[in-house]
């Protein structure tokens, strides 16, 4: 069967899809698959049917990729895909809606307010959350539009950054402490990932450039956390109804509390990326966990 992977794409997440595909491109090669690299833009049905693909490997970040968009086109062209469907893909990526489905279901998640363009910013938006708070876009990835506020008065400044990527942005209260990660592959969890970036943000540079960050594999914390932690990783993946892989990233506060930040559909696949350290540490190599999502497309 011919394997497309798609990557790319239009989003702000460009170059680091690009990085995504070619590294699952490259492992599908190594495992003697029948693969070709697709990149995604306005012309993605012409190249698909050009192709001739039977399943779609999607290593698409952002918009059009993890939002429920290239999901819904593949389903209409009747051809089986990688990771979450429409529904969980487009909830997935947009962060009120997943926080509010978090807080109906008692998951805990950081408290937030919500700002839309037009809004007329006043200090009743941040009341009640504290300083610092975190204001980021709604649905965007990779840490984008996102800014540490400290200072009141950075507010609008910080609310217009994240406006530039969405037409929603939310102020999320700051939880001081430890951030983890939780790779959940073919439904079960991978060992959980602790990341101590060294400027202390985990920002778009600390994500993406060697040696700007620590990655603890697995996170030094007591078996009873680590089970709770990995419990409500897959509290909010079934809450989402996410399927395949996914990545669940966590704040572990200073009392250990656990607060749930979002789902990612379709995590990075770099080699800076946090399921694949996962995924090593549990003793899959890289070809072998993109050959196992690969073959989760068959559920569809």
């Amino acid at each position: 069967m011919r394997i497309g992977v798609l990557m790319g794409g239009m989003s702000t997440e460009r170059e680091i899809s690009l990085k995504s595909g070619k590294a699952v491109y490259n492992a599908l090669i190594q495992k003697y698959y029948n693969a070709v690299a697709i990149d995604v833009g306005r012309d993605v049905f012409s190249k698909i049917t050009k192709q001739r693909i039977d399943i779609a490997f999607i290593a698409l970040h952002g918009k059009y990729g993890e939002d429920g968009a290239i999901q819904g086109l593949l389903e209409i062209m009747g051809i089986p895909y990688t990771g979450s469907g429409i529904l969980a893909s487009a909830i997935s990526i947009n962060k009120v809606l997943a926080k509010r489905l978090f807080m109906l279901n008692k998951i805990p998640t950081p408290a937030f307010k919500v700002v839309k363009k037009g809004d007329v910013i006043n200090n009743a938006m941040f009341e009640g959350l504290g300083l610092p708070s975190i204001v980021k876009p709604n649905s965007q990835g990779s840490t984008i539009g996102v800014s540490v506020v400290s200072n009141k008065k950075n507010f609008p400044s910080a609310i217009k950054k994240a406006l530039k990527y969405n037409d929603t942005a939310l102020i999320e209260k700051f939880i001081k402490g430890r951030e983890l990660t939780v790779g959940i592959l073919s439904g079960r969890a991978l060992p959980i990932v602790e990341i101590r970036p060294k400027n202390g943000m985990y920002d778009f540079k600390a994500k993406y450039t060697k040696g700007m960050t620590d990655y603890v594999v697995p996170a030094p914390i007591s078996k009873t956390l680590e089970k709770m932690v990995a419990d409500i990783a897959f509290s909010a993946f079934n809450t989402l109804e996410c399927s395949s892989a996914a990545r669940v990233d966590i704040m572990l506060d200073n009392k250990n509390r656990p607060y749930v930040l979002e789902v990612n559909t379709i995590p990075g696949m770099t080699e800076l990326s946090l399921l694949p350290k996962a995924a090593k540490y549990a003793g899959i190599n890289f070809p072998d966990m993109v050959e196992e999502i690969l073959l989760s497309a068959y559920c569809k």
